[in-house]
């Protein structure tokens, strides 16, 4: 109400502008208050996938893995995962097509990690099957199948963004992030927080900002630069960066050598993203042979950064002998 008030009074006052007239008004508009939502912790996200029936957890963690506006994760048909998803090909690959925001965005692309894909096939291999109360019968899921649907229709109907928004919301508060009620106030927590997910954790992992933007769809001035790398080059960038729900029951030993590598002073998020701008991934890849790779590029980083320390100390070294045993009565100087 006090937006639109404010608005109208924008209009009037341009009016009044443009005809060299000046518009007093007897007092002062309400200023408007300005709510912003967080992107939910790694451990609240957990949390909520561990709550959440399948469906839900589809939904949490294709905006969590895919960075997708609401209102085009409930557009999405099952044409834009049947290649990599019956290829078994992870991540999954889903390329946007401006069509789907009514031409206001560009085509894009993003990825779906390991979870997303895991909860993804159960998922539609549950709706083949139908309930087993028979309330829903098995569906023909093809092409044109809505990726989520609407599970209160009896036949496939793809979910609505307000639907999305409620089943999210119910989440939160089941999971007990948000009050059921909030006294006038708006929630830090909303649907469109778990898109943020992705953004603030993909720049944690040290993805390079117009890779991020662009696998959220965002306008950005490298965007054809971008596109032209390929499927390939980008799934090679996600996969590089190891965005992940999941919590990690054991220390692996590309962690443990992430960690040695971080008491030498670097970081081994960007050594694999560099290598990934380098030299992409295969098309198809298993998790074994990804952890080679990724232990090889820590390996060989850390070893240069060892020689280069040693190279370092036998150089000040022969410096230091050099001085020390120079003219007598000279004393070398501390370096």
């Amino acid at each position: 109400m006090a937006r639109a008030r404010a608005n109208h009074v924008k209009g009037v006052k341009a009016l009044f502008r443009c005809n060299g007239l000046k518009l007093e008004l007897p007092y002062s508009l309400p200023k408007r208050n300005v709510y912003s939502d967080r992107a939910p912790t790694l451990e609240e996200l957990q949390h909520i996938i561990d709550i959440a029936d399948i469906r839900e957890k589809v939904i949490v963690s294709m905006l969590a893995l895919g960075g997708f506006r609401i209102g085009t994760l409930v557009k999405l048909k099952y044409r834009h995962v049947k290649r990599d998803l019956e290829k078994m090909t992870t991540p999954i690959h889903i390329h946007v097509e401006a069509e789907i925001t009514k031409g206001k965005y560009h085509d894009y692309d993003t990825f779906i990690g390991q979870e997303a894909s895991q909860y993804l096939r159960t998922y539609i291999e549950l709706r083949r099957q139908g309930s087993p109360t028979g309330r829903t019968p098995p569906e023909n899921i093809h092409e044109e199948s809505p990726l989520i649907r609407d599970e209160l229709s009896r036949y496939p109907k793809p979910l609505t963004p307000g639907r999305l928004h409620q089943v999210i919301h119910e989440l939160y508060i089941k999971a007990g992030l948000i009050p059921r009620k909030t006294l006038g106030r708006r929630y830090e927590l909303r649907a469109h927080s778990i898109r943020k997910f992705f953004r603030t954790q993909m720049a944690a992992l040290g993805v390079d900002r117009d890779y991020i933007e662009y696998m959220m769809g965002h306008t950005i001035n490298t965007y054809h630069d971008i596109k032209m790398k390929g499927i390939e080059f980008l799934r090679g960038i996600y996969i590089a960066s190891g965005l992940s729900i999941k919590p990690k029951t054991r220390i692996s030993k590309i962690d443990a050598l992430k960690e040695i590598i971080r008491a030498w002073g670097l970081n081994p998020e960007e050594i694999l993203t560099k290598e990934a701008l380098t030299k992409p991934y295969a098309t198809i890849i298993d998790q074994s042979q990804l952890e080679q790779n990724q232990l090889h590029q820590l390996t060989t980083a850390l070893k240069q950064q060892m020689l280069k320390e040693i190279r370092e100390n036998q150089n000040q070294k022969s410096i230091n002998s050099c001085l020390s045993g120079g003219s007598p009565g000279v004393t070398a100087p501390k370096l």
